[in-house]
């Protein structure tokens, strides 16, 4: 019987320019968010891109969503990547941390950042 081994895939700082927030002039003048993406797949025994995931098209597809419809809330955004990246057959788990650096708030801050974590149900 053979044993699995189960790895982890990050992608940092994906960059797209959205329009996602309440207020009016999130809508308007958009803003930059970065995502980070990690995922658990089950590492590949043949050295072959057909046995993996293809980071580079998946990098694509999120940054599609950062840059496609507008949401109310970064929550919402977290979740709609989430089932995105699950939608790969290989991907068993994700965790998707969005930051919204340039947020409206009124004292110093660095960055705000909602991270989900979603995994398979098999």
């Amino acid at each position: 019987m053979g044993s699995e081994q189960v790895g982890t895939i990050t992608l940092m700082g994906l960059r797209g320019w959205g329009y996602h927030g309440v207020l009016d002039s999130e809508r308007t003048q958009g803003q930059e968010f970065i995502v980070d993406v990690e995922f658990e797949i089950e590492m590949p025994t043949i050295d072959n891109i057909a046995a993996t995931v293809d980071y580079g098209a998946l990098a694509a597809k999120v940054t599609n969503l950062i840059e496609g419809e507008p949401v109310n809330l970064i929550e919402t955004l977290a979740d709609t990547i989430a089932s995105s990246v699950l939608d790969e057959d290989q991907i068993r788990a994700t965790t998707v941390a969005v930051h919204k650096p340039h947020a409206p708030i009124r004292v110093p801050f660095d960055d705000v950042v909602v991270r989900i974590s979603r995994r398979k149900h098999v």
